[in-house]
């Protein structure tokens, strides 16, 4: 499969993302000097010379599609991880639901997709070290539901929309079925919040970034509150491939260290400023 292969911030290809054929299983080896003059561990990729990255491309901020064009946080990130790697990214658009067992089987190199860490997950894929704080929000429809500000508010009658197999579906099935809410799974965040936006359900517990860019285009949505899980996005890549985890764990502290990060992170999320650890150090 993979042999040996670098972050310090972030299976098949499900049908509904469209089917994608499994990468060559040429692998490349390669090494490097990062920003801070440390030699990068050697590495390997599926194709020479190019890092197959699997994401959903539909998760504004952090990755879409703009005429044609990968855009967003993750993408920017990802690119300038690979710069460093010498590598060329090739975008793979795939089913968040399967993402893991995907990168884990070869589909691809990397998972860059706004992925919270879990243990779950971690007994799936590697992680590189975090590289983003992952908050949660409930966002509701103001036309139809103005006075709910906050999931304890929530109870038996109400819907709550979520994304296959994220953090947020886990949050609400453990928090909210409890209360008697009713728990309700899209394939894409996007059509949780057009499900909201046209009064079929309550709200949507979504990342909080993600839903504060979503809303923005729809007026009659507000994210009303936000929820700290304490958890992390981190990058993923199969066991079988740890020296391009290491690989990206070096490029990512460098770009932390040498303010690129920072950069990126304010041309995203101007009006916010990272916690110290993602601070230049330099």
């Amino acid at each position: 499969m993979l042999i040996a292969g670098v972050l310090a911030v972030l299976a098949l290809v499900a049908a509904a993302c469209g089917s994608n054929e499994p990468a060559s299983n040429t692998s490349a080896g390669a090494s490097g000097t990062g920003a801070t003059g440390s030699p990068s561990p050697s590495f390997a990729t599926l194709k020479e010379g190019v890092l197959q990255v699997g994401s959903c491309l539909d998760y504004p901020p952090f990755e879409t599609i703009k005429h044609n064009v990968e855009v967003g946080f993750d993408i920017d990130i990802t690119d300038e991880i690979a710069r460093r790697l010498g590598l060329q990214v090739e975008w793979i658009k795939a089913d968040f639901d399967t993402i893991f067992t995907a990168v884990a089987g070869g589909q691809f190199d990397m998972v860059a997709a706004a992925s919270t860490i879990t243990p779950e997950r971690e007994q799936t894929v590697d992680f590189s070290n975090g590289y983003f704080n992952a908050l949660l929000a409930l966002t509701v429809n103001t036309q139809s539901t103005p006075d709910i500000t906050s999931t304890d508010q929530l109870g038996s009658g109400d819907t709550v929309g979520v994304q296959k197999g994220t953090t947020g579906k886990d949050w609400a099935e453990q928090n909210l079925e409890p209360q008697g809410v009713a728990i309700k799974a899209f394939t894409t965040a996007p059509d949780a919040f057009r499900d909201l936006e046209g009064g079929s359900i309550t709200g949507v517990i979504n990342d909080d970034s993600s839903s504060a860019a979503i809303v923005k285009d729809l007026p009659s949505l507000k994210l009303v509150q936000s929820i700290d899980a304490k958890q992390l996005y981190g990058l993923a890549f199969s066991p079988d491939n740890p020296g391009l985890r290491d690989a990206v764990n070096a490029a990512l502290a460098d770009m932390i260290a040498d303010g690129t990060y920072l950069t990126i992170f304010h041309k995203w999320f101007p009006d916010v400023e990272p916690p110290p650890e993602f601070q230049p150090t330099g």
